[in-house]
């Protein structure tokens, strides 16, 4: 009783904030270069989330020119090996289960009692949502120790992306349990592809204290934000991104949502909501084609 109403009063204080002037000083403090501040704010988050430098290309906290390049740092080639079945499906972000499962009758579960539509979450558009119904979704929290950069779970083609603009509510578990439609209402970029399973989409959920999110073919999406949806289609020389390849990231943590369309994949039996994952492990696997 006393953690939901922590939770509750959590989410009722996060309503008034000014969600993008927040977003926006972030963005400037993140990139601020003094060396005092940057050193300061880097070795805070390491000691505080217990971060593993050890894993890093550059290892040394010092030698990254602000915060967020150690945020958004790379990591050593063997760091996160990439499942080498043929038929395996990757995971796309460290982080750790939020919700995963099926897409029953469009909805999509954010946490128990709460759910929100492929329509809403991906800008709109009920043509966008339909090869995904009774399909799969996957949705990964990123926290502040983890790998920010997002990888394909599998070769993909770049069909379109879309910029939906919303508030920037915190995503951790607590607001998901109390905020409706969280993700559907966060800003957020959508990313649909063409796969060997199929159409597949990965929306990148930004969050309060979010100050970007950026992908590899484009650059940075947001900021600025924008009042109204904004689309990019891609009908010649569309981006082939390859199976466990960068295709972008959180400049600060956030979410992640993958959707696949109907029996076109499985998610592993294993992965349930709070288990961690690891880019480049197995999160599921490619059913044959039929016919």
């Amino acid at each position: 009783m006393l953690e939901n109403t922590s939770e509750t009063l959590s989410a009722l204080l996060q309503y008034p904030l000014p969600h993008h002037a927040l977003s926006r000083l972030m963005h400037r403090l993140t990139r601020c270069e003094n060396r005092a501040w940057k050193d300061a704010f880097i070795r805070s988050i390491i000691r505080l989330y217990r971060v593993d430098m050890s894993e890093a290309l550059e290892p040394d906290p010092e030698a990254y020119p602000c915060f967020n390049a150690f945020f958004t740092r790379a990591l050593k080639p063997e760091a996160r090996p990439l499942c080498a079945d043929d038929d395996a499906l990757l995971c796309p972000a460290d982080g750790a289960i939020s919700q995963i499962g099926d897409i029953q009758t469009g909805s999509i579960l954010q946490a128990k009692g709460k759910s929100f539509t492929a329509t809403d979450l991906l800008g709109g558009s009920a043509d966008r949502a339909k090869v995904f119904e009774n399909g799969r979704f996957a949705t990964i929290y990123l926290s502040p120790r983890d790998y920010h950069r997002l990888h394909m779970p599998l070769t993909g083609t770049l069909r379109e992306m879309i910029h939906v603009p919303g508030r920037l509510f915190s995503v951790n578990a607590a607001t998901a349990n109390q905020v409706p439609n969280l993700f559907a209402r966060n800003e957020r970029v959508v990313a649909l592809f063409d796969t060997e399973a199929g159409p597949m989409a990965l929306v990148l959920v930004g969050a309060i204290f979010v100050a970007s999110i950026e992908t590899v073919w484009h650059g940075v999406v947001t900021p600025p934000s924008a009042s109204t949806v904004r689309t990019w289609n891609y009908p010649e020389n569309a981006p082939v991104l390859n199976r466990g390849e960068e295709m972008g990231r959180f400049n600060m943590g956030s979410t992640l949502i993958v959707l696949f369309g109907e029996n076109t994949m499985e998610w592993e039996e294993s992965l349930s909501p709070g288990k961690k994952t690891r880019m480049g492990q197995r999160l599921g696997r490619c059913l044959p084609v039929s016919g």
